[in-house]
């Protein structure tokens, strides 16, 4: 056999999407580098401008490299790659081949998920795209860069779980120290002051308060937020849109009080940066009378009263439960005398000159369901004079009804005693005091909860029932101003008046019997 010669053809450099044919020179390498600052802290700007400064005189001064571009995250979170624009941006155009080579930092500043950082790497990896990381030393097209960047990318997710337990840490730290954290540019009714303390803004606390008194009066979170957008009123976030989880959130927010409720949330993923509410499973932090109040206490405990009270419906003699709508100012204030169930309003539609016919007739009797009630039915036209010669007799010189108007306050007023309170705050502050020296673990801490809990249910017990007598105050002497503002007869129908005085009216044959807020009643023949 002839002697077999062997020529040895050396390897050609491969990077990126595009072969290098054997006839060329080796082209440059298009690199682009990946830089991100973490956090948004305005001492990490400098850091993120010289990161990018450094990667374009890096690429630029490097001979046989082209500078394609340099990708920046600038305040985003390196846990998750899934709002990171630019990183996604710089993922993109390397499956697109217009990239061979990335340069960043550091593992922390690519990932600091492991799981994220593999999984990119062996994506670029097929593409034959390497990443260098400046600090780590590692090139992922090397033999051992695989299995050096798994343990390095563990332990920067690692490092990123304590860093993340540490934060948690001080946040847990600043909220025993009593320190509120309040982003007030979207928080409606404050502003802050050179110090960064909550101070009351007067033009938006005004739209506040009328919300809160709106609901009181009977109107619904959707109702509220249709007029204020129809009056063109800006929100917290400057937009005169409104929607009713916007005024639920104000409705429910303990800040408008002077109050802050602290950790009402918390991280359960550091990857995910997922937030739950929290139930009781992390400690809770009260703050009392920490900022200017826009929000009466007395107020918006009954505010929240009302909230329950309309979630709950009104359970009615027939054993259902009828729920709140407020379609109008008679929404559930309309029962009936036969059977006690709620009114509805059901229009008709007439072809003749007299055109629509808004009716109200009892539930029971329309409901399949339910044995037939012949409760009698009224036209919204009749429940308006109705209303109308109600507010009329109690403004006529009445004797009798003022001076049971009267009593009724005194009493109220001489029902009110806070000293049973005082005494159960001090009990409360004692605790308080031994829990934030215990550690929550210890063996005394559950004894101390258990006790602490038990006094502040009697507390709140307390409460509810002051807030009850207080309301009664409130609701005569609202029916009181009402008579002393308006010496004349009313001549027109007032939607707002009937909100505000009247609790229920009873339909029956001959007469209808009008109860106002107060519990007071008066019988107006039909």
């Amino acid at each position: 056999m002839p002697n077999k010669k062997m020529k040895i053809i050396p390897a050609r450099r491969h990077i990126g999407s595009k072969p290098v044919p054997f006839e060329e020179d080796i082209p440059k390498l298009r690199v682009a580098a990946y830089c991100r600052v973490s956090t948004e802290y305005e001492e990490q700007n400098s850091s993120y401008q010289t990161q990018v400064s450094h990667y374009t005189n890096y690429i630029l001064n490097h001979d046989g490299w082209d500078l394609v571009n340099v990708y920046a995250d600038d305040g985003i979170s390196g846990t998750n790659t899934k709002k990171r624009e630019q990183f996604n941006q710089m993922i993109e155009d390397c499956m697109a081949g217009k990239i061979d080579l990335i340069i960043t930092k550091s593992i922390s500043r690519f990932a600091r998920n492991t799981l994220d950082c593999l999984h990119y790497i062996r994506q670029l990896k097929e593409k034959n795209i390497a990443v260098y990381f400046e600090k780590e030393n590692i090139k992922t097209t090397d033999a051992k860069g695989e299995v050096l960047l798994t343990i390095m990318a563990s332990l920067a997710q690692q490092e990123s779980q304590s860093l993340s337990q540490n934060v948690k840490l001080g946040l847990q730290y600043r909220y025993q120290q009593g320190k509120v954290m309040v982003n007030h540019n979207w928080f409606l009714g404050y502003t802050k002051d050179e110090e960064g303390h909550l101070i009351v803004d007067p033009e938006q606390a005004k739209i506040v308060k009328r919300i809160y008194y709106e609901y009181l009066e009977g109107y619904s979170c959707k109702q509220i937020a249709r007029r204020l957008t129809t009056d063109g009123i800006p929100n917290g976030a400057g937009n005169t849109k409104w929607g009713d989880s916007n005024i639920a959130s104000i409705l429910k927010n303990e800040k408008y009080i002077g109050d802050a409720l602290l950790q009402k949330s918390y991280t359960i993923d550091f990857l995910t940066k997922k937030r739950i509410r929290n139930q009781g499973i992390m400690p809770q932090y009260y703050i009392k009378d920490d900022h200017e109040a826009i929000i009466p206490k007395d107020l918006f405990r009954r505010v929240q009263e009302e909230r329950k009270r309309r979630r709950a419906g009104i359970k009615v003699p027939c054993g259902k439960t009828r729920h709140y709508n407020n379609r109008t100012c008679f929404s559930l204030k309309v029962f009936c005398g036969r059977c006690g169930d709620i009114y509805h309003r059901v229009a008709y539609n007439y072809s003749d000159e007299n055109g629509q016919v808004v009716k109200w007739l009892c539930m029971t009797g329309h409901d399949h369901d339910l044995v037939t009630c012949h409760g009698r039915a009224i036209s919204e036209r009749q429940l308006k004079e109705v209303c109308l010669r109600a507010f009329n007799k109690i403004i006529e010189p009445n004797k009798i009804f003022q001076a049971k108007l009267q009593n009724n306050i005194r009493h109220a007023i001489n029902q009110v005693n806070e000293e049973q309170a005082t005494k159960l705050d001090r009990e409360l502050d004692r605790l308080q005091i031994l829990l934030i020296n215990q550690t929550p673990h210890s063996k005394d801490y559950d004894k101390i909860s258990d006790e602490f809990n038990r006094i502040q249910q009697q507390r709140d017990e307390l409460q509810l029932t002051l807030d009850r007598q207080n309301e009664v105050v409130q609701k005569n002497v609202n029916l009181q101003n009402f008579i002393d503002i308006n010496s004349k007869q009313l001549n027109e129908f007032d939607e707002h008046l009937v909100r505000q005085l009247i609790k229920k009216i009873t339909i029956q044959e001959t007469y209808c019997e009008v109860e106002f807020q107060n519990g007071d009643s008066i019988k107006i023949n039909l």
